[in-house]
């Protein structure tokens, strides 16, 4: 069962996207991905980094979020985007979701026309219209979250975004929806997410948890609560260097300069017991 939050999130993203294939049919949006810019390779940005030694960090851009509310009134995508570029994230994760993170699609182009970054279009898709609407905006990658889709959807949706050249971040919860998961065909990532969906609590547990039943083979994006130095030595120190953070940076003047405290800290801090 999903949580009262997400089951609202997705019945009105069934309403928006049903709002959107009238404005814009699948045809059209199928010319505009066959002529968008070449993917930037979401994934193998993120492995270039890894195997560099360095931490595959996906930087995110979100304005506000369902919990939290506004999380920075100064947004400008672009200059955000060149800020990460600058401090050394691996990708960019952009909130496109209108109606629970004050997302827009121009948010997305703006980012990903600013900078040389893959990005993944981090939204809620319930639709295959969406999938190829992502690559029409320009997105190299898109999030399908297990605990909001069918098996049939996820393997649909999945192989959909394959054919459209996309990576694909596949975002798990608990044992039951890791294990749905790695039934997809040659799945090269999965992203574990740290907050529970019920209960918005977060714990670095869950990763540390569900990375054990992962092949070797799968590269882990941790997702939420990564939030000091020691928190990402946690992770590295039990072979975890993917991550994904949003919030720590956008409360910050400078995202970039958030960035660069977080995973390039001058001076380093014991790890913390969890």
């Amino acid at each position: 069962m999903t949580s009262h939050i997400l089951g609202t999130i997705l019945q009105r993203k069934a309403e928006e996207v049903e709002v959107r294939q009238r404005q814009f049919s699948l045809a059209t949006l199928e010319t505009r991905a066959k002529v968008a810019d070449p993917v930037r390779g979401f994934y193998q940005a993120l492995r270039k980094k890894i195997d560099a030694g360095d931490p595959g960090v996906i930087a995110e851009i979100k304005k506000a979020s369902p919990s939290k509310g506004v999380i920075r009134e100064n947004f400008i995508p672009s200059q955000i985007a060149r800020s990460y570029e600058r401090a050394g994230a691996a990708c960019l994760s952009v909130l496109t979701d209108i109606d629970f993170f004050q997302g827009a699609d121009s948010h997305l182009q703006a980012a990903r026309y600013s900078c040389s970054l893959p990005v993944i279009r981090k939204d809620f898709v319930i639709d295959p219209y969406q999938i190829v609407e992502a690559r029409a905006l320009g997105a190299d990658c898109v999030l399908l979250i297990v605990a909001a889709l069918s098996d049939g959807q996820l393997s649909e949706f999945y192989s959909l975004a394959r054919d459209y050249k996309l990576d694909v971040l596949v975002e798990v919860h608990s044992y039951a929806e890791l294990e749905r998961a790695l039934r997809l065909p040659g799945l090269p990532m999965i992203g574990i997410n740290n907050r529970n969906l019920k209960t918005f609590q977060v714990s670095l547990n869950t990763t540390l948890a569900l990375m054990r039943a992962v092949p070797k083979d799968k590269l882990i994006v941790t997702e939420s609560g990564i939030l000091q130095p020691a928190d990402v030595m946690l992770m590295r120190a039990n072979g975890i260097h993917g991550f994904l953070v949003g919030e720590a940076f956008m409360r910050a003047e400078d995202p970039g300069e958030a960035l660069k405290a977080l995973f390039y800290p001058v001076n380093t801090r014991p790890t913390r017991a969890y």
